[in-house]
């Protein structure tokens, strides 16, 4: 089976979140008319409570876009990895039914990318390494950490 044969088929995941983020601006619109209308209203509560309103859409739509920005960002890390085949492999190691990743299987492999990663802690390559080998190991908030982290290594490489 060839390396394209064995890739899933994006583009499900890719419309699906593009129908959610059109609902969500849709509703992040109606939010934002809902503002208004309490804004024009003359009372002084429904001024308050416009401009209260007004704030939530603002911010919603602050954090779709920081969260694809983030997502396309560690989509083109990954495909550079695969490119370049310096993604983890992880073909051999036991699963769990659920798909995961064997616990003793995902602390063995953290522990091999962590000395690829203190070796070189300032090249892109091995801080998305760890990254990764740290959502194996089920710790997402150092994965999220970690992947930031790359991604801003990776522009500083290229500038």
């Amino acid at each position: 089976m060839s390396e394209n044969e064995k890739q899933k088929d994006a583009r499900p995941i890719v419309i699906g979140i593009g129908v959610l983020v059109l609902v969500l601006f849709f509703y992040f619109f109606l939010l934002g008319a809902r503002a208004i209308d309490l804004m024009t209203s003359g009372d002084v509560v429904g001024i308050v409570l416009g401009i209260g309103v007004l704030i939530l859409p603002v911010l919603g739509v602050w954090m779709v876009v920081g969260a694809l920005r983030s997502g396309i960002a560690h989509q083109r890390l990954a495909r550079r990895m695969r490119e370049e085949g310096k993604e983890l492999d992880i073909s051999a190691l036991p699963k769990r039914p659920s798909g995961r990743i064997e616990r003793d299987a995902a602390d063995e492999l953290f522990a091999q990318v962590k000395a690829e990663w203190e070796a070189d802690p300032t090249n892109w390559r091995s801080t998305y390494r760890i990254a990764r080998a740290y959502d194996y190991a089920g710790d997402r908030g150092r994965a999220r950490e970690m992947m930031k982290r790359a991604v801003a290594q990776e522009k500083e490489a290229e500038s």
